[in-house]
């Protein structure tokens, strides 16, 4: 009892440090594909379509591994966990690095995917060992330099991948991740397991939806060439309806289910869940087409821009979205989620649609992606305060976890859109995109972050301070 009770071993700057330093390199792993997307069709002979697949994967395995990694860690000790997930990150870091073509590089990104689940795992630990003011800082530290490593990731990627070549580009960072995964096995203390859960997991629930996502994949990628066959396509469908059709049976009867659907019934959260899907929507396909864009080399349309200009141009996004967060909160608090929604839509939505309008200039498709991702993560930091407003705090956990689901649908279906027009688009033996397949998406997209707005007319303002 007395060892049971006992207060938990303080960790060091150290461990922070360690953390820190994981979170720097896992944040450069995981952005490197994005500015060097167009390069890698070409090297892997990748069709649109293939490459918004790469593009989302590793976030699809992510929120499948995410409410794991929490049971686990609870279970059997944060550490020992997150050094587990780490370890799955480096072999998926290895695997894209040597891959030879395109389904291996996905089982790489599947793989990396891990990653997602161990960036909230290391908040876990950390709480677990410091004060509510320290770990603030530490978390805060830590976050920074997941954001910091991301950015380091998106100016590096294309100078490493033309220099030397595409596999070191995920090798670097890989040996990175593996330096600082050891530095943290060293550096932070053990925890002890928590208590076992009677109830267990989810495993049918966890199966049914990883075939729904895998499918719904699969339909988006394969429709432009399954268009002549209407059969298979529809035998995808179906099964597609089957799996979506078995998840909700199975959450509706599981004791502890992985996402309560029938939180679904309230009106706070199904709207703050149709809005998340909305504006990743509207996020994804500007962050298929606009890299896309830049290397395209149409007549008197792209700007045939290599991976190491590509990644110049996306810093100012990626420097955007690290300060939505913060601008977010703080707006948030002076005027209330839904304003703060409101405006990231309307930024959103007419961002798109000038994209459509105007992208003649480098600096057109600059400005527009900066504030396309200020507008999402103005829209997600509002979303997460207003869901957790909207609950009992023992309900916040499940809650969160549907708008995640719901944010991994739209980054999905948002980046399969934007790749099944671009390969419709694409006659055969041709590389070069009509002109009219990024108008129709960037129009599509923006017209469908507009109808969010007769969402937001009915959220709750939640607290308002």
């Amino acid at each position: 009892m007395t060892a049971a009770l006992a207060p938990p071993v303080r960790i060091g700057k150290a461990a922070v440090g360690a953390l820190g330093l994981l979170a720097l390199s896992t944040g450069a792993l995981e952005s490197v594909v994005t500015p060097t997307l167009p390069l890698l069709q070409r090297e892997l002979d990748m069709s649109p379509a293939g490459g918004a697949l790469l593009s989302i994967v590793l976030l699809i395995a992510g929120a499948l591994v995410t409410p794991l990694a929490g049971k686990f860690g609870d279970r059997y000790g944060g550490k020992r966990v997150l050094i587990r997930l780490m370890a799955v990150v480096s072999v998926g870091g290895l695997v894209s690095a040597l891959a030879p073509n395109l389904p291996v590089l996905l089982l790489g990104q599947v793989l990396q995917g891990a990653m997602v689940g161990a960036l909230p795992l290391s908040f876990i630990v950390v709480r677990k060992r410091l004060t509510a003011g320290e770990s603030k800082v530490a978390i805060g530290v830590v976050s920074g330099l997941f954001v910091a490593g991301g950015m380091a990731g998106t100016l590096s990627a294309g100078p490493v991948a033309e220099t030397l070549s595409r596999h070191w580009m995920f090798a670097l960072p890989t040996i990175a991740v593996i330096g600082a995964t050891l530095l943290v096995h060293r550096a932070m203390p053990s925890d002890p397991p928590g208590r076992s859960d009677d109830a267990g997991i989810d495993w049918r629930g966890l199966l049914l939806l990883s075939g729904t996502l895998i499918t719904l994949m699969l339909v988006l990628a394969l429709a432009p060439d399954l268009g002549s066959q209407p059969l298979v396509l529809g035998a995808l469908v179906v099964v597609l309806a089957a799996f979506v059709t078995g998840w909700v049976a199975a959450e509706r009867r599981a004791a502890v289910p992985m996402i309560d659907l029938r939180m679904l019934a309230r009106p706070a959260i199904w709207k703050a869940c149709v809005l998340t899907f909305v504006v990743s929507l509207g996020t994804s396909t500007a962050v298929f087409l606009v890299p896309q864009l830049f290397d395209e080399r149409g007549d008197g349309y792209g700007f045939g821009a290599g991976a190491t200009d590509i990644g110049f141009f996306l810093l100012p996004g990626a420097i955007a979205a690290s300060l939505a967060g913060p601008l977010g909160g703080i707006a948030d608090r002076r005027f209330g989620s839904r304003a703060v929604v409101d405006a990231g839509v309307v930024m959103m939505a007419v961002s798109l649609v000038a994209l459509a309008a105007v992208h003649t200039e480098v600096w057109h498709l600059v400005v527009a992606k900066a504030l396309i991702a200020l507008a999402n993560g103005l829209c997600v930091t509002a979303m997460m305060t207003s869901t957790a407003t909207a609950v009992d705090p023992d309900d916040t956990g499940i809650a969160t976890s549907l708008i995640l689901v719901s944010r991994v649908l739209g980054y999905a279906v948002g980046g399969q859109f934007g790749g099944a027009l671009l390969s419709a688009a694409t006659p055969p033996g041709s590389e070069t995109a009509a002109e009219s397949a990024y108008v129709t998406g960037f129009v599509i997209a923006g017209a469908v972050t507009a109808l969010a707005l007769l969402v937001t007319r009915t959220m709750n303002e939640g607290v308002k301070e």
